[in-house]
């Protein structure tokens, strides 16, 4: 008798539990599951942007955001083929271009930062304190000193071929890829790897290069020229086009970027007492 009722208690527990796993257990698992893919630059997540951003938004929306970080470039071709439900990237004529083919319906403004072009302290191109990228540019041009470039179709590479082709130059076709001009193919932190091994130049969106820890021998040597200003963007990829698209939270996630909440976020994130993004939802025209 008292076999069974030890037996009993046990089958007794095990009904409890299974009963505990369908009504506690399954919310929570549905939870975790409330997801939505960001595809993002690779500035947002190398500069710890999101480490300090998500935490906050999620634990307001029980919305969990992964985020899928490439070259804008390839963000945007992510998104283009369905694969992400937001798109935050920083090249504007790639985001208009992404909204007017009715990839989104809108383009939302968000933050910005600048580029600055770092390099070697024995500065062979002499181009320290120079407000000028493209006269800077040149000089590393006829110093022939190397000079990294991502060479990976991103915002910042994108933002480089702009920079050069307003100095005139074409660097990548004269040297087709060979001696002091090295386009790798790669994200931020490779490049400026890259660039302090070979104490060469390279171009850098602040927020990444503030963040990054192996910088060797190099500084920001040319900043400053309104040339450099770097705006970030955000985009719902559109659920007419893409019905599997998380709609809803989705828009959650761009509604809070650039509410005064995400805002501010935004603005709290420094590194050393330095700010590395400023946000800037509500102006115009940018």
């Amino acid at each position: 008798m008292q076999r069974r009722s030890v037996i009993g208690r046990v089958v007794l527990g095990l009904a409890a539990a299974v009963t505990l796993c369908t009504l506690g257990g399954a919310p929570g698992a549905r939870a975790e599951d409330r997801f939505i893919t960001v595809a993002s630059t690779t500035s947002t997540e190398d500069s710890g942007l999101f480490k300090a951003l998500l935490p906050a938004f999620t634990a307001k929306t029980g919305i969990a955001v992964r985020v899928v970080a490439k070259g804008t470039g390839q963000a945007i071709d992510l998104a283009k083929r369905g694969d992400a439900d937001v798109l935050f990237v920083h090249h504007k004529p790639s985001e208009e271009k992404f909204v007017a083919e009715g990839f989104a319906a809108e383009r939302k403004p968000v933050m910005y930062n600048d580029f600055v072009i770092v390099g070697p302290a024995k500065d062979p191109a002499g181009v320290k304190g120079s407000k000028d990228v493209a006269d800077a540019l040149g000089r590393i041009a006829a110093a022939k000193a190397p000079f990294v470039s991502r060479g990976d179709d991103s915002g910042t590479h994108k933002a480089e071929l702009a920079l050069w082709k307003a100095a005139n130059l074409d660097p990548a076709k004269a040297e087709s890829g060979q001696g002091w001009y090295k386009a790798i193919g790669q994200g931020m932190g490779p490049t400026l790897n890259t660039a302090a091994a070979l104490e060469g130049y390279a171009l850098a969106d602040r927020g990444t290069w503030l963040n990054f820890k192996n910088r060797g021998g190099l500084s920001i040597l040319v900043e400053g020229d309104k040339r450099l200003f770097n705006q970030y963007g955000v985009m719902l990829v559109s659920p007419a086009k893409f019905p599997h698209v998380k709609a809803k939270d989705g828009q959650s996630f761009v509604d809070w970027l650039v509410s005064a909440e995400g805002q501010q976020a935004i603005a709290a994130y420094q590194i050393d007492g330095q700010s590395l993004f400023f946000p800037n939802a509500n102006e115009p025209g940018v």
